[in-house]
């Protein structure tokens, strides 16, 4: 019996490492590197970046994905494969929308803790007991 290729077989290294890794949408980049990515990531050979690389077009520290050559604002301006620098098409164009939702989920989480705290002050601060207990007792 054979079995095909499992890339969490021997795993070395953490789970959460190999969840963003696995999760990782491969954007901004043609089909044959898209391709080479999806090879790396499957046969456990892709390693992320620890820190931000050198871009070559503007020369900052601002490339953050593993195996890119170049930042997404220049790859994006010049429209060329941020892997390898080919004016190829573009599989997946940048999106910016993804991190703007992460920012807005996170403003949104943090606003509704701050309201709920603070509806628990105002709640602890307003305690009314318009309960008469001396008609309960004339009841029974």
């Amino acid at each position: 019996m054979t079995f095909g290729w499992s890339s969490d077989l021997f795993m070395t290294f953490r789970w959460e490492i190999l969840k963003k890794i696995n999760a990782k949408l491969h954007d901004g980049v043609c089909q044959r590197c898209k391709e080479v990515l999806e090879w790396r990531v499957k046969y456990s050979k892709y390693k992320p970046l620890s820190k931000p690389k050198k871009c070559v077009k503007c020369l900052q520290k601002t490339v953050k994905d593993s195996y890119h050559i170049m930042c997404r604002p220049c790859a994006g301006e010049l429209e060329v494969c941020a892997k390898c620098g080919k004016k190829e098409d573009i599989v997946i164009p940048f999106n910016k929308e993804p991190e703007k939702t992460e920012n807005t989920e996170n403003n949104l989480s943090s606003n509704c803790r701050r309201r709920c705290l603070r509806n628990e002050d105002e709640s602890d601060g307003d305690l009314d007991f318009d309960v008469d207990l001396d008609d309960a007792e004339e009841d029974n």
